[in-house]
């Protein structure tokens, strides 16, 4: 069976993305590879390497719902 990609949270900080290599796109359609098994990507939004985490999170005191909502 191949391998899948997995996105978990990390409490009060980022989504990690695990399964790469990976191609991410921009909201213009740009698109960069990302050979990392491993990602880290961006909650808080104060991340100087968005869309990757740069531990900002911890230094601006982001708090996130860690539980998702399901839909009916």
């Amino acid at each position: 069976m191949a391998d899948r990609t997995h996105i978990s949270t990390y409490e009060n900080g980022p989504l990690l993305v695990t399964g790469g290599p990976f191609v991410l796109v921009d909201a213009d359609g740009g698109e960069f590879s990302v050979e990392k098994e491993t990602i880290a990507l961006c909650r808080c939004g104060a991340s100087t390497k968005k869309p990757f985490c740069d531990g900002t999170h911890s230094k601006v005191g982001f708090r996130a719902v860690e539980r998702a909502v399901r839909g009916s």
